[in-house]
């Protein structure tokens, strides 16, 4: 203790010629409190402290956040626009030049208004991501609609999150994240846990985690790896991947059967429970078990200490999401919480496992096909006009609802889409089916890149426009708590390099549609737009100032005139989101994955995360330390696996699917089942697993299927 408290009193000393600027990591959903160390006389970031004030994570940070800071000032940042003079060079780091800004702007103009000219408005489209501020995602619907009036604007959080949103929409009405916060979690008495590499994808939550045990709690995980959370786990439900619907049914009805149902609450406050209890009797657990490869006796014991429990969480992430049926899969565990009356109180509910730094405001503002700012559907006359009246501009001229991540890419193998502005993304890494992903892009008139790396994506655009880090732009971000967090500038700008909203703006001066953007001279500026377009939506950030975030340590939405401090705990009211105010218990039949094994592809083929990489890597990957630690990608096999296939640790093997191959080194591993392998996703070109991965989407979320698909082992 007494380290602690030394470490403590050394972060708060301000050495000669150094500031401390307090902000959060610029990685996963946790969003760790830091303080970026930065030397005021060379204006470069030097280093980063832990903030102990921080309630989520209280001072810990993980491998990724304590080297966050090394990407400001990395050797590979863009400093200038660079413009592609050899189309021929396309899908290479070859044939670009340096330009000025004003040559890049203006033929990024030429080129979109001369393919709208020919096309239409719909030509275009623009695919962001979640890793930017509220801000800066609420701008680029704003800009997508207003200045390039176009219907084609997606997000990468379709590959992410967009299954425990329409999971979250379906059974509760509204879509955050948790619905209670985290300082919660150690204090239940359950933790069930499906689909989440806890330890290593958020391993800044697992002291809470292990509290949940130190106090006598249990806590069940579901996967078919025995990762490390799943080793310390009370209990291990060790299903095939794809097969979670059937497990989830299978604990609904062990509630029921063994009188672990809060009636009361289900008459009160919830529809549909009749037709789910009639659907669940079928998934006994001697039939769930023949589906999901899980034993009787562990199904029958999980429902058992779940049940039991006073109080419950539970909590699902990608591995339970990123399927062909990925919506169920959500509402199916939802109903566990709906039917015993555990949510809607503290140290009860569900809760996700967000991805990405913003994955959950990120998804709420604006930059999703069918939605505007607060949550609002851009399907619906009311919520498009009162949108509008903070735009400027009239309901006609709002474009109308367009499609998914994977299907943009689909319209541009078809030609209907020609030209496409990318930001805070890395498709051609992160799109599975990639061999299709990476042709529609080449294939595209004009593409333009935004980023501050010249990742494999940019590899393919006409203009890559330097763009700024997390470090260096201010704004808010909105954690997988659903609490409003603010970041803060660190450091001035590398080089040339401007943050995406001045950039967007700028191309919108040029396009004609200045009068729309220009009073945005700062981001407080587009917070202050952005906060007053979400009133009144379900995602309301009305009340939530800079000053309230900074004041409270981040507050919680909704917050407005009736939320004035914020909303940490959901439902206490017993009220949910839906018109009559009950929540939904989903009658959800059992559907197979897309693609299930058979002579030729005997495998099942699943994908997830290292503790040392995030997302497509293409950060990660040039920070020497994380590289050190996972240089390349591996698969995952089971010692009986690799005696069938007489293959040995370390050799190189091809893996194959319908769809594409590669060559990965072998990790022979008893912590995984003998009917599948795994590989991390972080990696590019030709160690890319997501050209091997199945692009069959979720019918609501339209989520491709990552997580599951028919595969093949040849020794090389």
């Amino acid at each position: 203790m007494q380290e602690v408290k030394a470490l403590k009193e050394i972060s708060n000393v301000n050495h000669p010629n150094e500031e401390l600027i307090k902000t959060h990591c610029s990685y996963c959903g946790m969003q760790c409190g830091m303080n970026l160390r930065v030397n005021t006389k060379t204006n470069k970031i030097i280093g980063v402290e832990p903030r102990y004030e921080w309630p989520v994570t209280e001072g810990k940070m993980c491998p990724k956040g304590v080297t966050a800071y090394q990407q400001t000032n990395h050797k590979d940042r863009l400093l200038k626009p660079l413009i592609r003079d050899d189309a021929s060079k396309k899908g290479t780091k070859e044939g670009f030049r340096e330009a000025s800004w004003d040559e890049a702007l203006d033929l990024i103009v030429k080129n979109f208004k001369a393919l709208q000219g020919k096309h239409g408005d719909d030509t275009l489209s623009v695919y962001s991501g979640v890793s930017m501020t509220n801000e800066k995602c609420y701008l680029t619907g704003k800009f997508a609609r207003v200045a390039l009036k176009t219907k084609y604007i997606d997000y990468n959080g379709r590959f992410c999150m967009a299954s425990a949103a329409g999971g979250s929409l379906r059974s509760l009405g509204v879509d955050r994240g948790s619905s209670l916060p985290w300082t919660d979690l150690h204090q239940t008495d359950c933790l069930f846990i499906a689909g989440s590499n806890t330890a290593e994808c958020h391993p800044t939550s697992m002291y809470r985690v292990w509290e949940v045990q130190n106090r006598g709690g249990y806590l069940i995980v579901v996967d078919p790896r025995e990762t490390p959370i799943a080793r310390r786990a009370d209990l291990h439900l060790d299903l095939r991947p794809g097969t979670d619907l059937a497990l989830a049914n299978c604990m609904v009805h062990l509630l029921i059967k063994n009188g672990r149902v809060d009636e009361e609450f289900i008459k009160q406050h919830t529809n549909g429970f009749e037709e789910t209890k009639e659907l669940v009797a079928l998934f006994t657990p001697e039939y769930t078990s023949e589906i999901t490869g899980v034993s009787p006796e562990k199904l029958i014991r999980a429902a058992e200490i779940y049940g039991k429990a006073p109080n419950a969480i539970v909590m699902f992430a990608r591995g339970v999401e990123q399927q062909s049926k990925g919506v169920d899969n959500v509402s199916a565990y939802i109903n566990m919480a709906l039917v015993s009356g555990k949510i809607g109180r503290p140290k009860s509910g569900v809760a996700t496992f967000t991805g990405q730094g913003n994955g959950q405001g990120g998804r709420e503002h604006g930059q999703k096909s069918d939605l505007l700012p607060g949550y609002r559907k851009i399907t619906n006359p009311q919520h498009v006009k009162e949108v509008c009246e903070v735009w400027g501009i009239k309901p006609e001229e709002m474009p109308g609802p367009g499609v998914s991540a994977y299907e943009l890419f689909e319209l541009m193998d078809k030609k209907e889409i020609r030209g496409m502005y990318l930001l805070c993304s890395n498709p051609a890494v992160s799109a599975p089916n990639l061999n299709f992903v990476k042709n529609a892009m080449k294939n595209l008139d004009f593409m333009v890149c935004s980023d501050f790396y010249l990742s494999e994506s940019a590899e393919f655009a006409d203009v890559v426009l330097p763009t700024t880090t997390w470090a260096e732009d201010e704004g808010t971000v909105t954690n997988l708590e659903g609490r409003i967090i603010k970041i803060n500038r660190a450091q001035k700008p590398l080089g040339e390099c401007k943050t995406d909203w001045e950039i967007q703006i700028e191309i919108a001066k040029r396009y004609g549609k200045g009068k729309y953007f220009e009073h945005l001279k700062t981001a407080k500026d587009v917070a202050d737009e952005f906060r007053l377009a979400t009133k009144g939506g379900n995602a309301d950030y009305s009340g939530a100032t800079w000053e309230k975030i900074e004041k409270q340590n981040g507050v919680f939405w909704p917050c407005n005139e009736e939320n004035v401090d914020g909303t940490p705990h959901m439902f206490l009211d017993k009220k949910f989101y839906h018109p009559d105010g009950k929540a939904k218990i989903c009658a959800l039949p059992y559907r197979p994955p897309a693609e299930e094994p058979n002579e030729q592809y005997p495998l099942r083929l699943t994908t997830g995360r290292v503790v040392y990489h995030y997302l497509s890597g293409n950060q990660t990957r040039r920070i020497p330390f994380l590289k050190d630690m996972c240089p390349e990608p591996y698969v995952e096999v089971h010692p009986e696996l690799a005696k069938k296939y007489q293959i040995e640790h370390d050799q190189i093997i091809r893996l194959f699917t319908r769809r594409g191959e590669a060559n990965y080194k072998v990790k022979i591993t008893e912590a995984i089942r003998k009917d599948t392998v795994f590989v991390p996703y972080h990696f590019g070109h030709e160690q890319s697993i997501n050209l091997l991965t199945n692009a069959a989407l979720d019918p609501m979320s339209r989520m491709p299927e990552f997580k599951v698909c028919a595969a093949q082992i040849e020794k090389l």
